[in-house]
């Protein structure tokens, strides 16, 4: 079992991530009481979710990447930079540290 498997992942979530992930669970993993819980939308939850999901897959699914790079994928898997931007940043971070694929 690598380390990102076995709680690794959990690392890079945020207070909010981890406020959410917790709100999820009391509400037994409904998306429709969650969002009455927070005073918004389903659609929105379920937005939230979905980036929650992604930013584990992406950690768990780069497990050989170092600090930077899984950092680096999980602020890109939570929307907050731009597939151009991401793009660029780890080819040259890629190009810097001689780790060019």
């Amino acid at each position: 079992m690598s380390q990102s498997s076995s709680g690794a992942w959990i690392e890079y979530l945020n207070d909010e991530d981890l406020a959410f992930l917790k709100r999820f669970v009391l509400h037994s993993g409904s998306l429709k009481d969650t969002a009455a819980a927070y005073g918004i939308s389903y659609p929105t939850v379920r937005l939230r979710l979905d980036r929650l999901i992604e930013k584990i897959k992406v950690v768990d699914s780069h497990d050989h990447a170092d600090e930077f790079e899984r950092t680096l994928r999980a602020v890109f898997a939570d929307g907050k930079l731009d597939e151009t931007s991401f793009r660029a940043l780890l080819a040259a971070y890629r190009s810097a540290t001689g780790r060019d694929s």
